[in-house]
């Protein structure tokens, strides 16, 4: 399926925010990077906080496509490490540029108030797949584990493609997860 001249925009604008920051955003260089005449990003996003809020709509989007939020079922320990993991991976490989983008808007939105209900919104939607995922794992306390699991996740992430340490290896990075479940999900004593 084509994308749409809007996510043509928001694609390059994304590909802009990894590439060069947020100072190298701007409605010119999205139309260069974009292929497209000059003004076209400027037809679709008036303003640079029209352009970011795009941008954040974009990455909600994608995040959308790529969540497993209909496929919450129990799972075993080992396959709950398998999946979080797969998630995680995915994060810092296939969808590192995105994530890069959403660590970018993340602190743009710190200090732009009417980018925050977007961002939250992003991030609400993952916390309560995170809580949905460990209520039906078996979970005593669904909430504060589901958000001590996004709370690994984001920092695992955070340190794979902007951090000193680089990504875990695989077997680390599944050691710790069974962990880190180990204490969630084993009967109380």
């Amino acid at each position: 399926m084509a994308r749409t001249r809007s996510e043509q925009v928001a694609d390059a604008a994304i590909e802009l925010l990894v590439n060069s920051g947020m100072r190298g955003l701007t409605h010119r260089a999205v139309d260069e990077r974009a292929g497209l005449p000059t003004g076209s990003t400027s037809n679709i996003a008036r303003s640079r906080e029209a352009l970011l809020e795009l941008v954040l709509d974009r990455l909600y989007e994608l995040q959308e496509a790529h969540s497993h939020a209909g496929e919450i079922r129990p799972l075993p320990r080992e396959a709950l490490v398998e999946f979080i993991a797969g998630a995680l991976e995915y994060q810092y490989t296939a969808h590192r540029e995105q994530t890069l983008a959403r660590f970018e808007m993340a602190l743009e939105s710190n200090r732009r108030p009417e980018l925050r209900a977007v961002y939250d919104r992003m991030g609400g939607d993952i916390r309560n797949l995170a809580i949905r995922l460990m209520e039906a794992s078996g979970s005593r306390e669904p909430v504060r584990h589901g958000l001590m699991i996004i709370a690994h996740i984001e920092g695992v992430t955070f340190e794979a493609v902007a951090g000193a340490g680089g990504a875990p290896e695989p077997e680390r990075l599944r050691k710790d997860l069974a962990d880190l479940l180990s204490g969630m999900l084993d009967p109380k004593p």
